[in-house]
């Protein structure tokens, strides 16, 4: 992971160890997640498109070690909602895949099994010294843009589900379009999406091009866990009618 990330503040040592390992010792102990986010500082500033680059690398190659990877995506789902203020949805999905938190954070954790799981705390939070690299202009206030930057690309969304999909779109598409066009395609109701880009929740009247993103990177959706719980409604089914003596 390089050796860019300087000292933790507030007594988060170690928190940048990754994979997991057998641990006998936890005790069945397990607290509830804590709403504090880690306050930490890199040794030197780093940009948002730098920390969201360590982020994917960490979230790409972590399955690679012991563990499981079903866990490894619902740590990566309750951080993502951790640092986004969604307390309540971070503690169902730790609560969902019956994750133990001995200390109340997700520096360590384990799953039913035993297994240890570290996050590195840039997973956690951003640190003190980030360089912001977006605007401050309220997107809703933007002139329109120009017809001639329709051009399409293909834009990579990774679900909290762990799935991975492409979707053709434009810099002036808005948020609340990619949501319908995600329905379409993986019948998700757009009110149980809440779409994240550097850690941070793009609203529907968001164009792609006041996020600053690029082609090559990832935007995280978070799947509200009712979408995926509540059953399919059944279509009516219809049964001849019997024709009326006469």
């Amino acid at each position: 992971m390089g050796g860019c990330m300087g000292r933790y503040l507030e007594g988060w040592e170690d928190s940048q160890s990754r994979g997991s390992s057998r641990n006998g010792g936890r005790g069945g102990r397990n607290e509830p997640l804590k709403k504090d986010r880690p306050k930490w500082k890199s040794d030197y500033p780093m940009t948002e498109g730098q920390l969201r680059s360590k982020r994917d690398e960490f979230w790409d190659t972590a399955p690679a070690f012991e563990g499981r990877k079903e866990i490894w995506d619902a740590l990566k789902a309750a951080a993502v909602a951790l640092e986004c203020n969604d307390h309540e949805l971070a503690q169902a999905i730790v609560d969902g895949a019956s994750i133990t938190l001995p200390h109340g954070t997700l520096t360590e954790c384990y799953d039913e099994l035993g297994n240890r799981y570290q996050l590195p705390v840039y997973c956690l939070a951003p640190p003190i010294n980030l360089i912001s690299e977006r605007s401050d202009e309220d997107p809703s206030d933007s002139p329109e843009p120009p017809v001639a930057s329709k051009k399409e690309f293909q834009l990579k969304v990774r679900l909290s589900t762990g799935k991975d999909l492409r979707l053709s779109v434009s810099m002036v598409d808005t948020i609340g379009q990619l949501k319908k066009q995600l329905q379409a395609q993986e019948d998700i109701d757009a009110v149980h999406q809440r779409w994240f880009f550097s850690g941070k929740l793009l609203t529907d009247k968001t164009r792609l091009q006041d996020t600053k993103i690029q082609k090559d990177f990832v935007i995280q959706v978070i799947v509200n866990p009712q979408a995926l719980q509540d059953p399919k409604p059944s279509p009516p089914t219809t049964t001849a009618s019997s024709p009326v003596p006469e």
